[in-house]
């Protein structure tokens, strides 16, 4: 119960980081680019006093450093996307969009892994896409390409978690974080550079010109370091099919922000298609709990 607890409340609260981004990038003259540098950067000021103090000089001494650097890369490169695209589209359709996350990370665990994947699993992954295309349909006509931003972001959020199923934790989730903490910030420094000599205005760089855009941004970072840490600790609590559902609240959430800050609320189609993306998600956590049930009662006997 204090598992799903925190989980609950993480998928709650970690829609006000992209709300915080959203608003940062659409009114408070800041880019996106600069917005998920910062986000890494005020995630390690917020929370390496808990991991010194937790672990010491511990949390830096990773068994595999550059994996999880690599994982802080990835995760830098999705959080980019997302924030370029949650500054010119709905926060809500973005998410939904962006779940089909589940979807890639089943078929490549299945390609590359050779995890067994029935027809019904294969079957709800084309329906998720269908859904998560209902919604892409008309943000398309709006927003053109950068609809496309939150596919492309959960594509690299999956290679991200393929990479964990794939070698393991050979690493505290606390030294993970820090060292994958460092590899998205340095990511972002240098995709700044890049992008600032290039003159992108996605990729503008400035600091923060107020105490407000101050605050959001140390909020912002807290929300992403803290947000994580609860999810870490909720599943040491219980098991990651119990937990898994409890990432759709995030939707919740969303929806809830995008129509009080922004006036943003989701048509019926799209809701149509976020109710598909959603039963699509949750069957295919059903079925993997239903095969992992089975393999072990195959394992017993």
């Amino acid at each position: 119960m204090q598992g799903m607890g925190l989980m609950a409340f993480a998928m709650l609260i970690l829609p006000g980081m992209d709300a915080i981004a959203k608003y940062l990038s659409t009114y408070g003259g800041m880019s996106p680019g600069q917005v998920t540098f910062y986000r890494f950067f005020f995630q390690l000021v917020c929370t390496l006093p808990l991991l010194l103090t937790v672990m010491g000089r511990d949390a830096f001494r990773a068994k595999r450093p550059w994996l999880n650097i690599l994982r802080g890369v990835l995760h830098g490169a999705a959080s980019l996307l997302f924030f370029i695209a949650v500054k010119y589209m709905p926060l809500a359709d973005v998410f939904a969009i962006y779940f089909v996350e589940p979807f890639i990370l089943t078929a490549l665990s299945a390609i590359f892994l050779g995890e067994r994947v029935g027809w019904r699993r294969w079957l709800a992954i084309v329906v998720g896409f269908g859904g998560a295309l209902i919604v892409i349909q008309p943000s398309f006509a709006v927003f053109g390409f950068t609809s496309l931003l939150p596919v492309a972001c959960a594509f690299l959020y999956a290679i991200y978690m393929f990479l964990n199923r794939a070698v393991g934790e050979g690493d505290s989730p606390l030294t993970m974080q820090t060292i994958s903490g460092f590899g998205g910030m340095m990511f972002m420094a240098a995709a700044l550079a890049v992008g600032n000599l290039g003159g992108v205005e996605d990729f503008a760089v400035s600091l923060p010109d107020s105490p407000l855009t101050l605050t959001l941004l140390l909020i912002l970072g807290s929300l992403s370091g803290y947000a994580h840490l609860l999810v870490v600790r909720a599943f040491r609590l219980a098991p990651l099919s119990l937990l898994a559902p409890f990432q759709y609240f995030e939707i919740i959430s969303a929806t809830i922000l995008g129509y009080a800050l922004f006036g943003d609320f989701p048509n019926a189609w799209k809701w149509v298609g976020i109710a598909i993306i959603v039963a699509s998600g949750l069957f295919i956590i059903w079925r993997e709990q239903r095969a992992a049930r089975t393999r072990e009662t195959a394992a017993a006997g």
